[in-house]
């Protein structure tokens, strides 16, 4: 029959959760060292408990050796003669015990062993918490709040206490002590104050676990789970898919009535929850990770980067890219890929740019246009039209669209347009043509001192229009009309100049 001593340690051993032979050890070192510093020596001491009887003793051992010239540590050998003094027939290289009274020992001895059980027990239990949950990550356990000590849950798992900080909570989620909740043992930390269990409700293996739950067709694996993609409290993507035909994925995952996935959401306190089907074609399956946007097209742009470019409609981007960003990012979490989302406009612009580069179209800085202002320039700037090139390009009605543009900053645009193109134009000889009325009456005078023009030219200058004498008429300019009529070379006759002459009166 045990003793009352060794059935209090097989107690104690079933209530921290470790075997009674630890406990035992923890106890016989203890006596071994509070004896060893009562005697004050360095002797190896040890141990021993009796079941039985329950009684402690303590001793020392030595090691025997054959002769004075083998002893290296007096303390801890003894020579063969002094051994056989003390218990015939031991051999060389056995072990002597020497038992030592402990019945001296007193409170200052007795703490110290007690001190020694402790540590020794609470090294014990760390190292079974290690041992139970080291091997279990990303299982999921059933806990029980503890308590709440500041934004920290810590919940019992029953062998070992478990805390789940705020960063792997989810913002929908509130706990009250007693609670039995579902949690992911994300990982084991050895830290010096022992292991410390780290939990977590923000996992996707949480709600992968819970698909196995209400759906039998997850759980026999007629239904394969292939990715999920997480933010906790606020939406959820799995993509599933089905090795028999005959099963949807989807609607299993739903149930009748949503009944399957409205369980769920209770569970995840509202959480949101999309349900896709898997495909092996990566466009497809990214189109269908974009619900509930419409995806125009699809297409990819790095297969080693994994990079996709997805093409909407522009009602639908704002949908396709979600709240914050929120719907694009999960896709991509769930696809494993990098997802660029364009509108319709925005991919039409890309290409007409890539095509003005590619014919070397020039481009001119809207900016150089000084006639706009700075106000309409600021305008048309913000909403895109940084060059000359593009604003001419733009209907009235495409600029009516603008914020800020009216009919009158309409008219001042086409009109600042025309000069700018004008301006720059160039006509046969290379020399820019302007449209004033002064750089006629420049032309003119520069040719009336000198510039002679060839026969041609002066037959053309007879055959000037009505309208162009009118005008040199009106600035004053006879000397203009002399020139442009009758300057000609050496080889004209007077009956030409006569005929011109004539000409220039009728015309007056």
């Amino acid at each position: 029959m045990s003793s009352a001593l060794y059935q209090s340690i097989e107690l104690l051993s079933r209530e921290k959760g470790i075997e009674p032979g630890i406990v035992v050890g923890a106890v016989e070192e203890a006596i071994a060292l509070a004896t060893r510093k009562f005697y004050k020596t360095q002797e190896n001491m040890r141990g021993e408990l009796n079941k039985e009887t329950g009684e402690i003793t303590a001793y020392v051992f030595k090691t025997v050796v054959a002769d004075d010239e083998q002893v290296e540590d007096p303390v801890n050998q003894i020579t063969l003669e002094e051994a056989n003094a003390l218990a015939p027939g031991v051999e060389v290289g056995s072990e002597i015990r020497m038992y030592k009274d402990t019945s001296p020992l007193g409170r200052i001895a007795a703490q110290l062993a007690k001190q020694v059980i402790f540590q020794k027990v609470r090294e014990a239990e760390r190292d079974t918490v290690f041992q139970e949950y080291a091997h279990r990550e990303k299982e999921v356990l059933n806990a029980t709040v503890k308590r709440i000590e500041g934004q920290d849950v810590i919940f019992d798992l029953g062998k070992a206490e478990a805390r789940c900080p705020k960063r792997e909570q989810s913002r929908l989620e509130s706990f009250t002590v007693g609670e039995r909740v579902r949690v992911v043992l994300l990982k084991v930390d050895r830290a010096a104050k022992g292991p410390q269990v780290i939990v977590s409700r923000a996992a996707p293996e949480l709600v992968q676990n819970l698909f196995q739950s209400e759906v039998p067709e997850i759980y026999d694996n007629t239904v394969v789970i292939r990715a999920i993609a997480r933010e906790a409290g606020e939406r959820t993507k799995i993509a599933v898919m089905s090795r028999d035909k005959d099963v949807d994925p989807v609607g299993a995952c739903v149930g009748m009535k949503g009944m399957r996935v409205q369980s769920i959401i209770r569970e995840l306190r509202g959480e949101k929850i999309d349900i896709i089907e898997f495909s092996e074609e990566i466009t497809t399956f990214a189109e269908k990770a974009l619900q509930p946007a419409k995806v125009s097209r699809v297409s990819i742009t790095d297969l080693g980067e994994k990079q996709l470019e997805v093409i909407v409609d522009d009602t639908q981007l704002s949908l396709a890219i979600g709240k914050k960003g929120q719907n694009v990012r999960l896709a991509a979490k769930l696809l494993g890929w990098k997802i660029d989302i364009k509108s319709e406009e925005e991919k039409r612009q890309e290409v007409e740019q890539q095509m003005q580069a590619m014919s070397g179209g020039p481009t001119t800085p809207i900016e150089q246009v000084t006639e706009l202002g700075e106000s309409i320039i600021q305008k048309l700037v913000a909403a895109g039209i940084t060059t000359v090139e593009g604003l001419a390009d733009m209907t009235p009605e495409q600029l009516e669209e603008i914020p800020g543009i009216g009919e009158k900053t309409l008219e001042r645009i086409s009109v600042a347009v025309r000069h700018y193109f004008g301006h720059f134009e160039e006509g046969e000889d290379g020399a820019p043509v302007e449209e004033s009325a002064s750089s006629e009456a420049e032309e003119g005078a520069a040719m009336e001192e000198g510039s002679a023009e060839t026969a041609g030219e002066a037959e053309s200058a007879e055959s000037a229009s009505e309208p162009e004498l009118e005008s040199a008429a009106e600035a004053g300019t006879e000397d203009l009309v002399a020139g442009e009529g009758h300057t000609a070379t050496a080889g004209q006759s007077e009956e030409h100049e006569h005929e011109s002459g004539s000409k220039d009166e009728a015309a007056e």
